[in-house]
């Protein structure tokens, strides 16, 4: 089938096979051309676990351990696969984009030797993680870098079987913001009720820290974590224009109780393992969620332009390369904050940018969005994160929805 982008809301609900591959391609590209001169220090990752490996920073993450530091490679995601059409359904439909990620990521680990296992299902599950323990101890390795980007709406709590939804709303009072969509650039106004107090609770508890422990804990009984492993999660904490809608809304409740559980595992393996654990604040980027926030796809369309005039704009594998050789591993001691965070987003919060996009933002309307803004970058990001609008790609060709490349 010829596939074309579905925009609904400001969602892509479809995903393009040969795009997705392509981007996949494209990451592997950059990160074979940075370490082609780069000396590789005695303490890099050798086998490296990714929860949630498939789309983002998690496929960034994995990208950069296997192609960079030819790292062996167990990636853990939830996917939906395409369909063929066939009995008892009326046409094709694509797969999400993480399936064709995770596809084009094991056939190009796969053409450069590298080792790499893909389990597609509920990282939150014990069954998920008995099964990666069962393959570690198959292939006679244990993990030396742990990488937790797991980004779920639901968690099944997988000792009580109770459910638990998260939400992206403000706390107390009513956030209201302008947006962009994502195809015609018109500028219109959203609003966000605020969260209960369950809803709250609810969403610390999906995209808290108490799976990540989980996991840290459940692998080092097991016997599965080398000596000296580190493990980090992520977050973002953004300028103060989203603080309302984002830190200190449902969803920053969350990423606090994550930083809050950093510090408990790392004096857990820094005592067990001489292990470390850390939240790396990383910057803001076009998702498939942040579209649908009040007021954040205005300010990454500004943030961009200011960036790309300043020269320091970055995606997801720019940041995830920066992450790996300049902060874990240098040699010497990962450089943190006062809070003990590793600050990628450095460059989006220097304060000549924020004072720059503040300024822009200020005067922000319809007719001068695609000066002020970067209204074409976040329009083709935005497409890309489902495989559409990457250089190298037919999107007249039929393709098949059940394959990537």
């Amino acid at each position: 089938m010829i596939i074309k982008p579905l925009i609904r809301s400001n969602m892509c609900i479809n995903a393009h096979p040969k795009g997705c591959a392509q981007d996949v391609k494209h990451q592997i590209e950059f990160i074979e051309k940075k370490f082609t001169t780069r000396n590789i220090p005695a303490n890099a990752p050798k086998t490296v676990l990714v929860l949630g490996c498939s789309t983002g920073y998690g496929l960034a993450s994995r990208i950069t351990a296997a192609f960079g530091y030819k790292a062996a490679t167990i990636g853990v995601s939830f996917e939906k696969e395409g369909s063929d059409g066939g009995i008892g359904e009326s046409r094709e439909k694509t797969g999400t984009p993480g399936w064709y990620n995770n596809m084009a990521f094991d056939k190009f680990a796969k053409e450069a030797g590298l080792d790499a296992v893909t389990f597609n299902g509920d990282a939150f599950s014990h069954e998920m993680r008995q099964n990666v323990i069962d393959t570690l101890k198959k292939m006679g390795r244990k993990v030396d870098l742990l990488v937790y980007s797991v980004a779920s709406s639901v968690r099944v709590d997988p000792d009580k079987g109770t459910i638990y939804r998260s939400v992206l709303k403000p706390i107390d009072k009513v956030f209201t913001g302008a947006t962009i969509d994502c195809l015609s650039g018109k500028i219109s106004t959203i609003s966000a009720e605020p969260a209960t107090a369950e809803e709250a609770a609810n969403t610390v508890k999906v995209m808290g820290g108490e799976d990540w422990a989980l996991w840290v804990r459940k692998l080092k009984e097991a016997g599965v974590l080398a000596e000296g492993v580190k493990t980090v999660a992520y977050s973002y904490i953004g300028p103060k224009l989203s603080h309302a809608i984002y830190r200190d809304g449902t969803i920053g409740g969350a990423k606090k109780h994550l930083e809050a559980t950093a510090l408990e595992l790392h004096k857990e393996l820094q005592n067990d393992l001489h292990g470390e654990a850390y939240v790396s604040v990383n910057k803001g980027l076009v998702t498939r969620s942040s579209a649908v926030i009040p007021i954040i796809p205005m300010y990454i369309s500004v943030l961009f332009k200011v960036m790309k005039e300043m020269g320091n704009h970055e995606g997801c594998i720019e940041q995830m390369e920066r992450l790996m050789t300049e902060r874990l591993y240098t040699g010497s001691k990962v450089p943190t904050d006062e809070n003990h965070l590793i600050r990628i987003d450095d460059y989006e919060l220097d304060p000549k940018v924020q004072a720059e996009v503040d300024k822009r933002m200020a005067t922000v309307t319809q007719e001068n969005l695609a000066e002020v803004g970067d209204l074409e970058g976040y329009r083709h990001d935005f497409l890309a994160t489902n495989g559409f609008d990457i250089d190298g790609v037919d999107y007249e060709a039929d393709v098949k929805t059940l394959t990537s490349i």
